[in-house]
């Protein structure tokens, strides 16, 4: 104990925990540096290279007396252990500079079991340690079980029932001192009949247990029962319904007596829709540009906060070896990162494959109760009340976020105001070479991340999030009511709810990876999925038009209806004007002659599809990468496959809607090209082993 002692004094303290942004251009060519391994069993700053690790602040001798303090209080039990000498010493210093409590940082660093560490605490003190829990026998009032899952300081005693009758307060916390514990104990010998010993995560799994019916009725009710306007649990209220009633008695009708006219009135409004959308692309074209990382300077670890990563999973065995190996490159002090893998109870097949891997203890796997709907928002809605992070982001199963994007985030929420709701990364598709589905995806996706979505951040426009990769401050999500367990795409529903409330919502530059689909079995569920959901956040909002004018102000409101209903009109009406400009051709072809309203539809035909095609793939080709046009520039040439293809998943999404509106289409996803092919955008493929 003396030499390690001694030894700690003489080692240089590392208080910051950051590095700089990796540089050299960025774009979906950019390659998570090789040189950043991901972070293991050893400590948290040796995983990030020299020539990169985070500045020395400040002076070292008071850190090093409160390091010696630490090994001097935890050696008798750290020695009953036979744990590594070079680990605990690591952990102290880690606890000192992150400043986070002792046993924290032993624990994430996974040398030792929460179990046996617990357990020895108890015979250092002397007191009876507990195995097992029985939820039922729990003592501890709703209120507060709900309080003790969302933080980590909130129930450091609970009251257990005894089989005798009695009780016995349990002793469960990560910040336990050995030292004021074992002189409270010898100044009051009469607590150690009361108390006992167990682990913190023993007992979070019995509050879990116990709470459990209330978590799933707050994630499929509390937004519908708090505020039912903004919830999709009914599609359409009273006048809307009457509404599209009344359409769809008129419109047959005005076919039957007045055809010609009434299709023309139909070019018209899609043409109306068309150029709304083109207008907007083209404003877009101001900010569209290939990714550019921002540099980001070094930080205390003291001043970062819990940050808590969600990932829901259903169905995704084949990918979770490839998302732990990405989880574990984040760049954030483990003991200030908790990791929520959300999971249906009944998803069997990925709860063995995660289970088959040894898990830090800062990985917790949360099992949903089965219960409708069965929808990623329900699931996301669960596992939020089990997060303390005062910062919460969410990614999809197979999505590889670059290991600086916490950094980014935390750094842009630190220096911006509290009307700061969220920020949403780009997402990169790293397999476009793979398929003209995927070729397409990435083509699009290049132009909303890059382009658009920056512009209208830019502007301070409404934003409508992507379906991952989103960062949130934890209290402007809980003010704008969290996920809508009934709304299929959750993600843009809760940007619009965001601008609603007054809230921002801003852009990173540090990406997530993915692969798109490589199919059309891929790819349309998943389209279907997002018009079906665009229907839903459409009619949600305008449930009350003059209500969302005055919350949203006009341009954004403009927006809402051009992302929205704009994007769900062209797509159903593209292929009236693909079968128009066919059928006037072929008269003209055919008879030499045509009438005045067949030649003005062939003219709006023929000008929304080429400036509609102009407009998605110029702003598509003005972000990429020198890489990546020679790969994805041709893509143009598919434009009207996709656009076709988009008018196929549209109608199917109003079939959805009425059929099954709160149905979610899963998308199957592949392990990744990149972790099957060495080549592929410089990621690791060693074992999953980051969490172990």
């Amino acid at each position: 104990m003396a030499q390690l002692l001694s030894r700690s004094r003489r080692m240089v303290m590392l208080q910051p925990f950051s590095a700089p942004a990796p540089s050299g251009r960025a774009g979906p060519h950019f390659r998570p540096r090789a040189d950043l391994p991901p972070l293991s069993e050893k400590s948290d700053l040796a995983a990030v290279p020299a020539g990169r690790r985070p500045q020395v602040f400040g002076n070292a001798a008071p850190h090093q007396g409160r390091h010696a303090a630490i090994l001097e209080e935890w050696m008798p039990l750290v020695e009953r252990l036979s744990l590594p000498t070079d680990e605990v010493s690591r952990a102290a210093h880690r606890a000192v500079a992150n400043g986070t409590a002792f046993v924290e940082e032993l624990l994430a660093s996974g040398r030792v079991d929460e179990g046996r560490l617990f357990e020895a605490v108890a015979h250092e003190l002397g007191l009876p340690f507990l195995s097992h829990i029985d939820p039922e026998r729990l003592q501890v009032a709703e209120r507060h079980r709900l309080a003790a899952l969302a933080s980590r300081d909130a129930l450091p005693i609970a009251l257990l029932e005894r089989p005798d009758g009695t009780i016995v307060h349990v002793l469960a916390h990560l910040d336990v001192g050995i030292a004021s514990m074992r002189e409270r104990l010898a100044r009051m010998p009469e607590l150690a009949g009361r108390l006992c010993i167990a682990p913190p995560g023993m007992l979070r799994a019995a509050i879990i247990k116990l709470t459990r019916r209330r978590l799933l009725f707050d994630a499929q009710y509390d937004l519908f029962l708090r505020q039912p306007d903004f919830s999709a649990n009914i599609v359409a209220n009273a006048w809307q319904g009457a509404c599209i009633g009344a359409f769809l008695v008129a419109f047959p009708l005005c076919l039957i007596l007045a055809g010609a006219q009434t299709i023309f009135a139909l070019h018209l409004v899609a043409t109306i829709a068309f150029f709304a959308c083109i207008a907007l692309r083209l404003l877009a074209l101001s900010s569209a540009g290939p990714l550019r990382l921002r540099p980001l300077p070094a930080v205390n670890p003291k001043d970062l906060p819990v940050y808590s990563v969600l990932v829901a999973l259903y169905r995704e065995r084949e990918v979770i070896p490839q998302l732990l190996v990405a989880l574990g490159k984040l760049q954030w002090p483990h003991a200030k990162l908790e990791i929520k893998l959300v999971c249906e109870e009944d998803d069997h097949e990925t709860l063995a494959a995660l289970r088959a891997h040894h898990l830090r203890p800062f990985v917790e796997i949360v099992e949903v109760p089965a219960g409708g709907p069965r929808t990623k928002p329900k699931a996301l809605a669960y596992a939020l009340p089990l997060c303390s992070g005062e910062l919460v982001t969410l990614y999809d199963a197979e999505d590889r976020p670059h290991p600086m994007q916490l950094m980014e985030a935390w750094y842009r929420f630190s220096r911006e105001g509290e009307d700061l709701a969220c920020l949403q990364a780009p997402l990169v598709v790293t397999n476009g070479s793979a398929s003209p589905f995927s070729r397409l995806f990435a083509f699009e996706y290049a132009g909303l991340f890059r382009g658009l979505l920056p512009w209208l951040a830019g502007n301070n426009l409404l934003l409508p999030l992507g379906g991952t990769s989103n960062h949130f401050r934890r209290s402007a999500l809980a003010d704008a009511g969290g996920w809508d367990a009934y709304n299929v795409t959750e993600d843009a529903d809760l940007g619009l709810r965001f601008k609603r409330l007054g809230y921002r919502t801003g852009v990173l530059t540090h990406p997530t990876f993915e692969d798109g689909p490589e199919d059309l079995q891929t790819w349309l569920p998943q389209r279907v999925r997002w018009f079906k959901g665009w229907v839903q956040t459409w009619l949600v909002h305008m449930r009350s038009p003059r209500a969302l004018w005055r919350d949203l102000g006009p341009a954004s409101f403009l927006v809402m209806q051009v992302l929205f209903l704009g994007m769900l009109v062209s797509a159903l009406i593209h292929p009236l004007f693909l079968v128009t400009i066919a059928y006037v051709m072929a008269k003209l072809v055919w008879t030499g002659s045509a009438q005045t309203l067949e030649m003005l539809m062939l003219m709006l035909g023929f000008a929304n599809i080429l400036f509609g095609y102009g407009a998605f793939i110029a702003i598509g080709a003005m972000t990429l990468s020198m890489k990546e046009k020679g790969r994805l520039l041709g893509t143009g040439l598919l434009t009207p496959l996709h656009w076709v293809l988009l008018s196929v998943a549209a109608w199917l999404a109003l079939w959805e809607i009425y059929r099954r509106p709160h149905h979610w289409n899963k998308t199957h996803h592949r392990r990744s090209r990149s972790m099957r092919e060495p080549a592929a955008d410089g990621v690791s493929q060693a074992p999953a082993k980051a969490f172990r």
